[in-house]
């Protein structure tokens, strides 16, 4: 899975609620059927909070970051929000150019 892929599917199941990693990956399981590897999943969230979309909801900010419950921010809703719209568009175009009348 590319890794901008994985960033996606964190920031989907923490737009819901905040978890911690291990809950994260089981949120991910429950919506596409697959877990990401460890190095998927923990490279997401370390790239997803350098980049300010995501940080450490309440005391647990110095804990290890496999324990750390993780939250979205409001850049990070933002950012979520647009890459979803694309999504659509060219989900969209793509079932129109097979044939297929979109929902």
């Amino acid at each position: 899975m590319h890794s901008a892929d994985a960033q996606m599917l964190v920031l989907t199941v923490l737009a819901d609620r905040p978890l911690h990693g291990y809950a994260v990956n089981t949120a991910i399981e429950g919506l596409t059927g697959r877990r990401l590897g460890p190095g998927s999943l923990y490279g997401a969230l370390s790239r997803l909070e350098a980049r300010g979309l995501i940080e450490p909801a309440g005391q647990e900010a110095d804990a290890k970051e496999r324990h750390r419950t993780m939250r979205i921010t409001g850049t990070g809703r933002e950012t979520l929000r647009a890459e979803l719209e694309q999504m659509a568009r060219v989900s969209q175009a793509g079932l129109r150019a097979l044939g297929i009348e979109p929902a």
